[in-house]
């Protein structure tokens, strides 16, 4: 099976069977972002406990991109320390931005390295950033309260 193939597959699976798709009722943090282009919408919760993200959950509506990057954003960023999120965040934006020149480092991104694609194509890179962009909101938001 070719690499390509496989990422197809991974987003797929993500999108069809989208991991922490429950809003909890208990959160620090709670946002709303919608992707004007393209009407794509994610609400997303925050939990933190002692710097670590202890809970995200979410919902929303849109492309299997979007709606495949926030249950991968889940998956990789419950249990880290605030520090090691903000990594994987950073080297996830870094991939985004990187126009189809960058592959990512698959240790640090896990199944995130499936939207490496998406890069090539900047109308969809807002859709693989939707969540993204909604943790780091709602993060921010959830240090201040919890300060």
């Amino acid at each position: 099976m070719q690499l390509d193939n496989l990422y197809q597959e991974v987003i797929l699976d993500h999108y069809k069977n989208p991991q922490h798709k429950k809003l909890n009722p208990v959160f620090d943090a709670q946002v709303h972002h919608i992707n004007p282009s393209c009407g794509d919408e994610i609400t997303l919760n925050v939990t933190l406990a002692t710097g670590v993200v202890k809970e995200v959950s979410w919902d929303g509506v849109g492309c299997s991109i979007s709606q495949a990057s926030a249950s991968i954003l889940t998956d990789l960023l419950i249990g880290k320390s605030l520090d090691r999120a903000q990594e994987i965040s950073d080297a996830f934006m870094h991939l985004m931005q990187s126009k189809g020149t960058e592959t990512g480092d698959a240790e640090l991104l896990e199944d995130a390295v499936a939207l490496a694609g998406v890069s090539q194509y900047p109308a969809r890179i807002k859709c693989a950033l939707l969540g993204w962009m909604a943790f780091k909101d709602a993060s921010v938001q959830a240090i201040a309260k919890n300060s």
